[in-house]
């Protein structure tokens, strides 16, 4: 299925019926009073959050949302039927801005919230609200009230503990392939991830990440890791995959971020650090400032082994403690997941 984390709908409510305007015509009675009822409620429109839902693909295919309107009042003092609320099924994590202003509306953050994204217009009034003493046969009624419209620009910011940083090819879909049931596709080339990807990871009852757990089985515990494309210098001005994707991660509690060699581009795992978290920066000066777990990923070949050692000095200075982890042979993959679980968790 397309991945859709943006896009722009018309939202309709519906219109209120109108009042009726009638009288009792019944034998024996021939000068009965009014008896118009009143229109009905127009319907609303609501977005609802649910969890099977992982892209705003049918909202960015449907365009325009129209609720059902009010059916008219009738005569013999009946009201008219409200018109049926559209519930549009949306992913957890979608925000609603307004297209025009961008202005915040609504944050559908939990599986099933609803929120009221625009209401349906007021039915109007039938004949039997305006009878007095002065006028005992009323000839006039209310039309129903317009229902709101907005147009709206929804984006999808996916909901995780843990986002995954670093530049293209680190191994980032690789670890969280390792740790958790996600599969994100993995292919030794740069932009192998072009959509985020969430991954479960559960843990044992020993603290051991158990990523083939199935229902039913006893798990100690568990978190969300978000994997994002890979970040080029100059992502928060839309370079690579720019901000599209960064915004995946602004709701994370914590961030990993994994470097490694690549000597064919000779990069230097330092500089990569530096780079990364600039942009963070530049994106958003609260999400650089959260936690952030460094390892060295790719552990189990030769020539990055010997590279983190060197690293590992320079990180300390920083006060950072780089770990080593390969994704391949399991190697500090269970202690990476535990410091993760600890950060996460903290109240």
């Amino acid at each position: 299925m397309k991945f859709v984390d943006s896009c722009e709908v018309m939202a309709v409510a519906g219109d209120g019926g109108k009042g009726c305007v009638a009288f009792r015509r019944e034998r024996y009675i021939p000068h009965g009073g009014p008896s118009g009822g009143d229109g009905g409620k127009g319907g609303d429109i609501v977005f609802e959050g649910d969890d099977g839902k992982t892209t705003l693909l049918d909202v960015a295919l449907t365009r325009r949302l129209v609720a059902e309107g009010g059916e008219p009042g009738r005569g013999k003092d009946q009201y008219g039927k409200g018109g049926r609320d559209l519930v549009v099924q949306v992913p957890v994590g979608t925000q609603g801005f307004d297209a025009e202003t961008s202005a915040l509306l609504f944050d559908v953050d939990a599986v099933s919230k609803r929120v009221v994204v625009v209401r349906g217009g007021r039915g109007g009034r039938g004949n039997i609200h305006f009878a007095s003493s002065f006028d005992r046969a009323p000839r006039r009624a209310e039309p129903g009230e317009p229902g709101q419209e907005r147009r709206l620009r929804l984006e999808l910011k996916v909901l995780a503990d843990v986002g995954l940083l670093g530049f293209p090819n680190v191994g980032k879909s690789t670890f969280i392939r390792a740790i958790s049931r996600a599969r994100p596709k993995v292919a030794d080339y740069p932009f192998t991830t072009l959509v985020p990807h969430l991954g479960v990871v559960a843990l044992d009852t020993d603290g051991s990440p158990a990523p083939t757990a199935r229902r039913g089985q006893h798990i100690g515990a568990s978190f969300v890791v978000a994997d994002i494309p890979g970040l080029v210098p100059g992502a928060a001005s839309g370079a690579g995959l720019g901000v599209r994707f960064l915004k995946h991660v602004e709701r994370t509690r914590a961030l990993l971020h994994l470097v490694t060699l690549d000597p064919g581009e000779g990069r230097d795992p330092v500089k990569d650090f530096d780079v990364i978290n600039a942009e963070l920066a530049v994106f958003d000066p609260q999400l650089a400032a959260r936690p952030q777990v460094v390892a060295m990923s790719k552990g189990d070949l030769p020539e990055v082994r010997e590279a983190w050692t060197k690293a590992k000095k320079k990180f300390a200075r920083r006060k950072i403690d780089l770990k080593l982890v390969s994704a391949a042979t399991g190697e500090g993959v269970r202690d990476l997941v535990l410091t993760l679980h600890a950060l996460v968790k903290k109240p």
